[in-house]
């Protein structure tokens, strides 16, 4: 079965956007080798306000051809938006009621992983519901003082168990958890 997997960047301390929703702290360096990431999953996972924001984004002229190649990548997978507003849009399946067992259809199909991309409040959602079955959490060498956490409102703890752990020249640390 397909696996969702939750691949965010989160501060040293904690938080996976700044105060007023800023993400520019976040490092993309070429030895995290993203693109490996990207060919690995075929469908993404956002909630709607991410999805209006970053789920057709196209980045202007001055963009690295990496970064471009990049966006090319994301914006060739299949889409599925979670939302309390049923629209429509060619480019995207959206998904209003019934998400556990949506989410279960989705991951028995034939396919590669999924990426749960966000925002906040769906990654909330599916922390509390189990549907994470891989967590790659990049902490990146900056604390912010504020901002949304990537833990929020836990009901229970959670227990993880420790897969893997990868250290970047830039000073990011990933750390790959599956649930314990």
């Amino acid at each position: 079965m397909r696996k969702v997997i939750l691949n965010l960047a989160v501060s040293l301390d904690g938080f996976i956007e700044g105060p007023n929703g800023e993400i520019d702290w976040c490092i993309m360096d070429d030895d995290m080798n993203f693109d490996a990431f990207i060919s690995s999953i075929d469908t993404m996972f956002y909630g709607r306000v991410s999805y209006d924001a970053w789920g057709n984004f196209q980045p202007d002229e001055n963009t690295s051809p990496a970064e471009k190649m990049m966006w090319q990548g994301i914006h060739a997978k299949n889409k599925f938006v979670f939302s309390s507003q049923n629209r429509q849009d060619d480019r995207a399946t959206f998904i209003s009621s019934n998400i556990a067992e949506k989410v279960t259809a989705i991951k028995e199909q034939p396919g590669k992983d999924i990426w749960l991309y966000g925002g906040a409040n769906l990654i909330k959602t599916f922390i509390h519901s189990g549907l994470i079955d891989m967590y790659k959490i990049s902490v990146h060498p900056v604390a912010l003082g504020s901002g949304k956490p990537l833990f929020e409102d836990l009901k229970e703890r959670l227990g993880l168990k420790l897969i893997n752990t990868k250290v970047y020249r830039s000073g990011v640390v990933e750390l790959t958890y599956e649930p314990a």
